[in-house]
């Protein structure tokens, strides 16, 4: 098959654009064609057909009413995205398009395109955006429901975009174009949710389609497992923001002076939380910046254990799935998909969402019980092994596109 892959970011940015990228990988290891198709962007590796790309957005820095605007009417309907898959999809001819994110760079536009050829359509999602218009479901820091069956108009009541009236207008505005007037997301043939939990919410909050339950993987060849520990750390890895709940975590070990954590990322907290570490003289924390690949996994490696503290409706984190890879267990809030990944005493232990004493308990018992570490570990990188690695994923994503394929040929017989 000769198949069209599509996310915003195109290079190793956050678990969407290294999902894709994995993807990629696997169905090309199993000889498939695969074009990549999202965002021009100075990070991106040379791709084939990448004067095709989108242009490069950053809302961060819009400045003036004309620029916001523009912005804005991209965002409902990008007729740059719409033109320029029209001349991609000319060219390359794909048998099948498999989507992920792509809302707002560049906008379901795209999905007419689509149709009007009759290419079937997968669409991963890999966060909330189809059924809340912040993406998150979050509301001044809590986990929100305000949007069910077509609510919207809370987004702008509530700013739940980054705070900002005018923001959270264009998201409210964006899904009732989207999903009440243009119906524009009905032209995807079938969802794909990485977790059980995101694939019943998203059917609670009042999607209608069919949505099918595919969860993340990885190439096990690439972790080197270590189940044991060079080093008395802890590690904690992802984005620096209140929802990923590192705050919490920060509280949590500031009285287990016995062990290090590490906090490796990035965000918008990390000023905060770094002039925190720094007042409350909190000497057990350290802060590593930005790691990826190598620089990362040997982080992971000396360490004991990995911790995910998130406050919010964790899909199903790479994160923890590559720490299962790499031969540790995980301390994983009890929120989301995690613990569709995190069991006690099989792959980790579990804490209640944002409270403090229970994680430090947890973390407390978890190093009380380091006889117990490898063998855990052990047991976490099984699980990856027989159960989310690429060999399982690409029959599992074969199955997928096979339904994809009927259920659009389905679309065309009833049309």
């Amino acid at each position: 098959m000769r198949i069209l892959l599509i996310n915003k970011f195109l290079y190793p940015k956050g678990g969407d654009a290294i999902s894709t990228l994995t993807t990629g990988k696997i169905l090309s290891a199993n000889g498939h064609e695969v074009v990549f198709w999202g965002m021009d962007h100075p990070d991106n590796p040379p791709y084939p057909f990448q004067e095709y790309f989108v242009s490069n957005v950053d809302y961060d820095s819009a400045n003036g009413l004309g620029s916001r605007a523009r912005e804005a009417m991209n965002i409902l309907y990008s007729f740059e995205a719409k033109k320029k898959m029209a001349i991609l999809l000319e060219k390359i001819k794909p048998d099948l398009v498999h989507l992920n994110n792509f809302a707002h760079q560049i906008g379901p536009s795209i999905l007419d395109e689509f149709k009007k050829r009759c290419i079937p359509t997968a669409m991963t999602m890999h966060d909330y955006k189809l059924v809340c218009p912040a993406y998150r479901m979050l509301c001044k820091g809590e986990v929100c429901e305000r949007c069910k069956d077509d609510r919207f108009y809370h987004c702008a009541i509530n700013r739940c975009t980054r705070g900002s009236f005018f923001k959270s207008m264009v998201n409210m505005a964006e899904m009732y174009l989207h999903h009440k007037v243009l119906n524009i997301y009905d032209k995807i043939d079938l969802y794909i949710s990485p977790s059980r939990f995101l694939k019943n919410k998203v059917e609670d909050m009042g999607l209608k389609a069919e949505v099918v339950y595919l969860p993340n993987c990885v190439d096990v060849e690439g972790f080197e497992p270590s189940f044991e520990w060079q080093e008395r750390s802890i590690v904690y890895v992802g984005r620096l923001s209140h929802e990923k709940g590192v705050e919490t975590l920060i509280n949590a070990v500031r009285e287990i002076s016995d062990v290090e954590l590490k906090i490796i990322g990035d965000g918008p907290l990390k000023g905060y939380l770094e002039e925190k570490v720094k007042n409350k003289n909190i000497a057990n924390v350290a802060f590593l910046g930005y790691r990826t690949g190598k620089d990362l996994h040997d982080e992971i490696r000396k360490s004991m254990f990995l911790v995910i503290p998130s406050e919010w409706y964790e899909n199903n984190p790479l994160t923890v799935i590559e720490a299962f890879a790499l031969g540790k267990p995980v301390i994983g809030a009890r929120i989301g998909g995690i613990t569709e990944l995190v069991r006690d005493w099989e792959t980790g232990l579990t804490h209640t969402s944002g409270d403090v004493n229970d994680l430090r308990e947890k973390i407390g018992l978890m190093l009380d019980s380091s006889n117990k570490i490898a063998e855990i570990g052990k047991k976490a990188r099984s699980y990856v092994e027989c159960e989310l690695n690429a060999e399982v994923h690409y029959q599992r994503l074969m199955k997928i596109y096979q339904r994809a394929v009927q259920k659009n040929s389905q679309r065309q017989d009833y049309v």
